[in-house]
């Protein structure tokens, strides 16, 4: 069985004894996520904080306190079915791990955010190449000089994951992704990587990087990894999240997700 052809209910199967690569490519025609799950004494004032940053932060569902499963992972455990989890403590990393939950409190507000995983099928049916898939890399990832609106406790710098398109295919790749806004939509920056303050696209800040062949444009996107940037930032007790490009797939088809 191919990654592409499992269901969802088969890769969190996998994902629960595997630590894969990424999740790029799984189960295709079907939504992946970003998580952060905070204490609940956070929850209103992140809640707050996706509200005024959607680019970044566009919420998909919210696990109330206590909750480790819904409809977007039936039968599933939120702890458990996402390849790896990064734990911060006090904005500090104190672990990587493939199972949160010897350090998950009772009462973790589980935050579900879009990736834009779920548009890279898109790309792909328009003929629009995914150079991180093609490369077998997980996608490169940059922290920007981008502020996010602050709310509450929580403000920090955007995150973006960057996809290198051939110069001709770049208003293909704006007009695909803009129909998904609940997964981050349309880039918010073509071109030039130190307009938002990214000085070495062979450096990236999380993921790895891929070949940029001569006459292929950075295209970045706002990117679901940007709640750890502001976890490290603002420094809450405990977050928890996905380890950057290993992603909760979803049981919701990419094409929910789709505006005309």
């Amino acid at each position: 069985m191919s990654a592409a052809t499992m269901t969802p209910r088969e890769a969190r199967a996998l994902f629960r004894h595997e630590n894969v690569a990424t999740t790029a490519g799984f189960s295709a025609g079907y939504a992946q996520a970003n998580l952060i799950a905070l204490p609940s004494r956070y929850a209103f004032d992140f809640l707050l904080f996706a509200q005024r940053n959607p680019k970044p932060c566009p919420l998909l569902g919210v696990l109330e306190a206590g909750q480790t499963s819904s409809a977007l992972l039936a039968g599933g455990d939120i702890r458990t079915d996402i390849p790896a989890y990064r734990v911060y403590k006090h904005g500090e990393l104190v672990a990587e791990t493939t199972d949160a939950t010897e350090y998950w409190e009772e009462d973790m507000v589980s935050f579900i955010i879009g990736c834009s995983f779920t548009f890279e099928q898109a790309l792909l049916d328009n003929g629009v190449p995914v150079a991180h898939i093609e490369q077998g890399r997980n996608v490169p990832m940059y922290v920007t000089n981008i502020d996010c609106e602050p709310a509450g406790v929580f403000a920090g710098k955007m995150v973006v994951s960057m996809r290198p398109i051939p110069a001709a295919q770049v208003a293909d790749a704006v007009r695909v992704t803009s129909r998904y806004p609940a997964v981050h939509g349309a880039p918010i920056h073509v071109g030039e990587p130190g307009a938002i303050g990214i000085q070495d696209l062979a450096a990236p800040d999380f993921g790895e990087a891929v070949d940029i062949p001569a006459g292929i444009v950075p295209v970045f996107w706002a990117c679901g990894v940007t709640p750890q940037s502001v976890a490290m930032h603002s420094k809450p007790e405990l977050a928890i999240c996905h380890a950057p490009g290993k992603m909760l797939v979803t049981d919701a088809r990419d094409l929910a997700y789709q505006v005309p």
